[in-house]
C-alpha cells in the first residue's frame, strides 16, 4: 500500500491533481500531517468533498477497525498542509460536530459504506483554511 501511495503522490504533483487509471476524475487531495511520534511529515492521498467553503474529511482507513494514522497526527497537531490541484495551502483539522457530521454525511457519498465496514462510528473532519 505505501508504494501505491508513493506512485500516487508522485502523479498527483507531476500533473497538477491529475491522476490516471481507477484514480482519474476523483476528488483527491494529499493531506501532509507531522508525525505524532517521530516528528516527520507524513504524506497521505484522501478523498475530500467542499463542505461550507472548507473540506470534509473522513478518517475511515478504507473501512479498518481503527483510524488511520493521518488521523492521530492530527489529534495531536491540528495544523497540516492540503494539495488540492495545483494549490498547497495550509489548514486547520477539527472533528465534526454532531450536526456538522450529519451534514456533512450528504456530501460525503463513500461516507456510508465505509461506516458499515468499519464496525465503529468513522470521525469526520473539517479542514479549515489558515
Amino acid at each position: 500500500m505505501k508504494a501505491f501511495n508513493a506512485k500516487l503522490i508522485e502523479e498527483f504533483r507531476a500533473n497538477r491533481g491529475r491522476l490516471s487509471g481507477q484514480m482519474a476524475g476523483r476528488q483527491l487531495m494529499l493531506l501532509t500531517t507531522t508525525g505524532r511520534k517521530s516528528g516527520k511529515e507524513r504524506t497521505v492521498v484522501i478523498g475530500y468533498r467542499p463542505f461550507r467553503g472548507e473540506f470534509a474529511v473522513i478518517a475511515s482507513n478504507n473501512g479498518a477497525p481503527k483510524p488511520p494514522s493521518w488521523f492521530f497526527n492530527l489529534e495531536k497537531n491540528s495544523t497540516a498542509t492540503v494539495e488540492i490541484g495545483p494549490d498547497k495551502f495550509d489548514v486547520r483539522a477539527r472533528v465534526a460536530s454532531p450536526e456538522e457530521r450529519e451534514e456533512a454525511a450528504k456530501v460525503i457519498d463513500y461516507l456510508a459504506p465505509q461506516q458499515e465496514k468499519a464496525g465503529r462510528e468513522i470521525p469526520v473532519l473539517v479542514l479549515e483554511k489558515v
